[in-house]
């Protein structure tokens, strides 16, 4: 097995970010990233109850990225290739990671989104090697965006 990425890599890495560019995915990715803020999973299902427009955004933009994660996480994508293009995966899992236990206890899934968890946990410590303070400034925007005026 080679360690370097090939043409199958770069094929897989540009479908993933072809169909980001969907109409509806591109609409949802938007929504999440300025406006998917819940402080528990109480929280989110009271801002997003099933059957409201957001919480389709919410699930779509989440199986997305669970689902690419799992690309990664079965090496259909060499790891660091694909971190190296992308951060998007991890701001999605910073959003949601501290409600995931109590929304997989609900569910009776303690699978769910695991493939983003994991991939997320081995994106740090990557990045920690790479440029150690860089995670902790997204962190922080993320989690305090700025006051709607």
């Amino acid at each position: 097995m080679q360690d370097h990425p090939d043409h199958h890599d770069a094929e897989l890495l540009l479908r993933l970010y072809d169909v980001r560019r969907e109409e509806k995915l591109r609409s949802a990715r938007e929504w999440y990233l300025r406006e998917y803020h819940v402080e528990s999973a109480e929280d989110h299902f009271l801002k997003y109850p099933y059957g409201a427009k957001e919480n389709a955004f919410f699930r779509m933009v989440v199986s997305y990225w669970d689902m690419a994660a799992s690309i990664v996480n079965q090496g259909l994508i060499k790891e660091e290739f694909f971190f190296e293009n992308t951060t998007e995966f991890w701001v999605v899992w910073a959003k949601v990671k501290h409600v995931a236990p109590d929304i997989r206890e609900r569910r009776k899934n303690p699978h769910l989104w695991k493939n983003l968890d994991e991939l997320a946990g081995r994106y740090e410590a990557w990045m920690k090697k790479r440029a150690p303070e860089a995670l902790g400034v997204l962190r922080q925007q993320i989690m305090n965006p700025p006051a709607k005026s």
